[in-house]
């Protein structure tokens, strides 16, 4: 397939995709069994009238096929609705709101991928071996272990403090509102405040990549054109970094792309426990109402991200592997 039709293709595919997005994420949210209005007053006298005052200021008596149109308007013209909680635009809130996200994100994102591509060559490229073995328990149990979970024991022991081990890391927050908001001390007081959190997402992904890039490290080994490359008399560093390496790296090039797509969304556990002021967080608070607008907001604003590193996969992995431009 030529690379302009292939493009065409995948953009109509990512096209399509969004449009599957708009509609879930409408239905999703507009059939949750809460109502919004009745959280809203709650713990004050409200008279049925002034509900029901409060539902058509809110749009809640209109039908749901016009709360649709109104809501695919809203998202094709970048505004994303009126948040109910925070009486703003849910285009501003997620603007605010992605600088930590991206940096908590970010930062994990990085660890996460070198420290699981590294272990996961050496690990595959001595499979068997005591260090493989170490190597796969650990990332194996980590994996599987929930995120909300690993979050809160690393909050008691290393924040709350038990046993011998007293707290020294702040429970939550991005900083400490004590402290000069500008300057070297604010910047150490925000990485103190990014250890915990980025630890809980380094100690959860960095796994998946160990595992997929063992598994590719393993099938490669025996391949021909590594027997050749040896046989020239190239040290097993250079085979490995030069040959193995690169083609082994396919598979996980999806995977880092699909993680990209994910440091939008960031993790809601972890920003929840954290108190992490990013868009996670945000989105754990307008679920107690729930804020309909700033949750299909922020659910359009997750999905979208998603659907275009996975159209940028798409795009790198033929650039990088020959089979795929020729199929």
């Amino acid at each position: 397939m030529s690379s302009p039709r292939y493009l065409v293709t995948k953009l109509a595919a990512a096209a399509v995709s969004f449009a599957v997005t708009l509609v879930i994420g409408f239905v999703l949210f507009n059939l949750m069994p809460a109502d919004p209005v009745r959280t809203m007053t709650r713990g004050r006298p409200t008279s049925e009238a002034e509900l029901g005052r409060l539902r058509v200021q809110l749009g809640l008596d209109k039908p749901l096929w016009e709360r649709f149109l109104d809501f695919v308007n809203d998202t094709l013209h970048g505004r994303l609705g009126y948040s109910w909680q925070y009486q703003q635009s849910v285009a501003s809130l997620t603007m605010h709101r992605l600088g930590p996200t991206l940096l908590l994100m970010g930062t994990a994102f990085a660890i996460s991928v070198a420290l699981g591509l590294w272990l996961g060559v050496r690990s595959g490229w001595r499979a068997g071996s005591l260090f493989d073995r170490i190597t796969s328990a650990t990332a194996l149990t980590l994996w599987s272990v929930p995120t909300f979970w690993l979050g809160m024991i690393l909050l008691i022991v290393f924040s709350v403090g038990i046993g011998p081990i007293h707290g020294f890391l702040p429970a939550g927050g991005m900083s400490d509102p004590t402290l000069p908001q500008t300057g070297i001390e604010h910047y150490a007081d925000v990485a103190k405040h990014l250890v915990l959190p980025a630890l809980t997402m380094v100690l959860v992904v960095y796994a998946q990549y160990v595992t997929i890039m063992r598994a590719s490290i393993i099938e490669e080994i025996g391949s021909p054109y590594l027997l050749t490359a040896r046989a020239k008399g190239l040290t097993d560093a250079v085979v490995r970094r030069r040959h193995a390496v690169p083609n082994a790296l396919l598979p996980s090039v999806t995977m880092i792309f699909l993680h990209l797509g994910g440091l939008i969304s960031g993790a809601v556990a972890v920003e929840a426990i954290f108190s992490w002021p990013g868009l996670g967080e945000l989105t754990y608070e307008a679920l107690k109402i729930p804020d309909l607008p700033l949750l299909q907001g922020t659910f359009i604003v997750f999905s979208a991200s998603v659907i275009i590193m996975n159209l940028l996969a798409d795009l790198a992995y033929r650039a990088l592997d020959p089979r795929v431009r020729a199929s």
